[in-house]
C-alpha cells in the first residue's frame, strides 16, 4: 500500500519511506529488467518509465499503478483529517 503526496512519496512497506523514482529503479534492477523490458511487460510507454525514474512529479496515477502492480505496490491518495474544525 502506498501514500501519494506532493513529491509522490509512498510507504512500502509501511515502515520504509522511499521516493517513487528510487523505488521503481531499485525494483526494476532487482528484477533484472531494462527500462524497455519493464515498459513492454507492464504495457506502458518507455518514455513514462524513464520519466518516473528521472523524478518527474506529474503523471497519471493509473499508469504509475500499472507499473507498480508488477512489484506488488500501488499509489493511493491519503486524505488528511482537518484538526481545526
Amino acid at each position: 500500500m502506498g501514500i501519494i503526496s506532493e513529491k509522490y512519496l509512498f510507504l512500502y512497506p509501511k515502515r520504509y519511506k522511499m521516493d517513487l523514482s528510487a523505488f521503481l529503479k531499485q525494483q526494476r534492477k532487482q528484477s533484472k529488467l531494462t527500462q524497455e523490458e519493464l515498459a513492454a511487460k507492464t504495457g506502458v510507454g518507455l518514455r513514462l518509465v524513464r520519466e518516473i525514474e528521472q523524478g518527474k512529479t506529474t503523471m497519471r496515477m493509473d499508469k504509475v499503478n500499472q507499473i507498480l502492480a508488477l512489484f506488488g505496490a500501488e499509489l493511493i491518495v491519503n486524505l488528511k483529517t482537518n484538526k481545526h474544525g
